[in-house]
């Protein structure tokens, strides 16, 4: 039974740190975009934005990032056997890239936070996309569990790769034309 709740309290965790994941990208892009407004509305919301990323990074997303490692090896201490299975690994993988991009969100926060804006919007929207993309992946690999529905998978996860960046894409056309 108490397997069972680790297993719950890890999903619980893993859905709290990737909506921070989501979210922290899309306030680096309005703050970004409230960089290249004109004064008073410039100071004003990226206070705003920095006081929000800093309450959701510090206070959800990295809190909700370790305990979903916290509980992933404990999941994993008490069933030792996924470690054998080929999914294990690729999901492991996966995630391991998932934390990588954590630490690149946390660059960005930390250049956000002392008014560095080295990324354009579209830079960021792009980047906030990855997130998304592991998350399918993460999803298919533990749900399908075998190799020739992993092949598939990336193929369907290339194809939805393809699809966010045209929309992307087309996002900026519309703005650009209003």
């Amino acid at each position: 039974m108490a397997f069972l709740y680790l297993k719950a309290l890890h999903l619980i965790f893993v859905v709290t740190w990737f909506a921070g994941l989501f979210y922290i990208v899309r306030i680096f892009i309005y703050q970004t975009e409230a960089h290249e407004k004109p004064e008073p509305d410039r100071s004003i919301l990226i206070k705003e934005y920095k006081k929000n990323g800093k309450l959701l990074w510090l206070g959800i997303t990295w809190p909700s990032a370790i305990l979903t490692l916290i509980l992933g090896t404990a999941v994993l201490w008490q069933v030792p056997s996924y470690l054998s299975q080929g999914f294990m690994h690729i999901k492991l993988t996966l995630v391991f890239i998932l934390y990588l991009y954590q630490f690149g969100c946390h660059r960005v926060y930390k250049m956000m936070q002392t008014d560095n804006y080295k990324y354009k919007s579209i830079q960021l929207r792009i980047w906030n996309e990855v997130a998304t993309i592991l998350l399918v992946g993460i999803v298919f690999i533990i749900v399908l569990k075998n190799a020739m529905s992993l092949v598939w998978g990336i193929i369907g996860l290339v194809i939805f790769a393809i699809i966010l960046m045209l929309a992307i894409r087309l996002y900026k056309l519309m703005r650009e034309k209003k």
